[in-house]
């Protein structure tokens, strides 16, 4: 195989990349319209008017793009793909010495630039973005914000519980931290006895600790039950901002590097972390996914799209999209339900495709 690129990788690439755009901007257009019809019923609670309501859903748009875009990229692979057969500039090219093989390595290529560009999205623009869409809706919702967003918190790590009524992101001097307030900490002995309850109005995360301010500890012996006040007290623990906050977005909304955080948080303290591995290896996989589909899509174009209209091609790709997501879907649940690695469940629809997709190139190549 000649190096890349040359002339003939380049017109395939932009056009394989101008269709997927456009398929992703029509598919991320629908979704975007339908969650803010859905934010309608919603508008007019407190301060939360149409304006609010568009910022909300604007903010979530860097998330919908990463989820909807392995089906923008098959579908438009597709039409991009149909396009040149059906106008015989891939019988051209062929003829110019584009074998299929090659085909396949371009618009892998094309497909492997964006999903870079989506991967790096999913790790940065979309968390974040998330986290914004809650705070604009909350702020609006409720009077008091923080307050709503740490309300009720509980959390365990080893022999201690945590509780607090409320909290917030504290930022000075370039640093960064959380602050909870009306804090309880109740600590436990090994046979699950309550040894002692401390009251804090302030904690404040520290790295591997935390400041807990105006502290009145109470503890529990065998016969007796002791109080002291202590203007401040350091509570060594490895429980951090990004378990906490774990705890209050949607696993779906975390980073990969969040999502390993509060796995290794839970299995460090007993907890199921079941929901959160499975959307960590998703996030590994994504890509793989991506790339898998619109490679399968190419033997396509060596006859069954060259007779089709565009009808066909978006029919296909829907096909293709749909049915790959099924499969997937039902590994997946089936290691969350039978405890299987959930790397299997995602590698395994992958292979599964490039296996047709082999066979199918093969047949069309004979």
């Amino acid at each position: 195989m000649k190096p890349f690129p040359k002339i003939h990788d380049i017109y395939v690439a932009r056009l394989v990349i101008g269709t997927i755009l456009l398929t992703w901007m029509v598919l991320l257009g629908l979704d975007v319209t339908l969650a803010l019809v859905g934010e309608m019923g919603d508008v007019g609670k407190g301060a939360y008017g149409f304006g609010k309501a568009v910022a909300h859903v604007a903010y979530t748009a860097p998330r919908r793009a990463y989820t909807l875009f392995p089906t923008a990229a098959v579908i438009g692979a597709l039409m991009g793909l149909g396009q040149l057969a059906a106008s015989s500039e891939l019988t051209a090219l062929r003829a110019l010495g584009l074998s299929r093989r090659r085909l396949g390595v371009t618009v892998a290529g094309a497909v492997a630039l964006l999903t870079l560009l989506m991967v790096v999205n999913g790790e940065t623009l979309g968390p974040w973005g998330d986290r914004m869409s809650n705070i604009v809706k909350q702020t609006a919702t409720n009077r008091d914000t923080v307050v709503a967003r740490y309300s009720g918190l509980w959390a365990r790590e080893g022999e201690f519980i945590l509780n607090a009524q409320g909290g917030q992101e504290r930022t000075a001097n370039g640093r960064t931290w959380l602050e909870l307030r009306d804090v309880r900490l109740y600590e436990f002995e090994a046979d699950g006895r309550l040894k002692s309850i401390s009251q804090a109005a302030i904690a404040e995360h520290r790295p591997g600790s935390w400041l807990l301010r105006n502290v009145t500890r109470t503890t529990f012996a065998a016969k007796s039950v002791s109080r002291e006040s202590i203007p401040e007290q350091v509570w060594a623990s490895r429980l951090d901002t990004a378990a906490l906050t774990a705890d209050i977005d949607s696993p779906r909304n975390l980073a990969s590097s969040e999502l390993r955080d509060a796995m290794e948080y839970r299995e460090r303290n007993g907890l199921d972390a079941n929901e959160f591995e499975e959307h960590y290896w998703g996030r590994w996989f994504y890509p793989f996914n991506a790339l898998a589909l619109c490679i399968a899509a190419v033997p396509f174009a060596f006859g069954t799209l060259r007779s089709g209209g565009l009808g066909r091609r978006l029919f296909l790709g829907i096909v293709f999209s749909l049915g790959f997501w099924l499969v997937q879907e039902t590994f997946v649940r089936a290691a969350r339900a039978f405890q299987l690695d959930y790397r299997i469940a995602y590698v395994a629809p992958t292979l599964l495709m490039l296996v047709l997709s082999t066979i199918l190139f093969r047949r069309r190549s004979g």
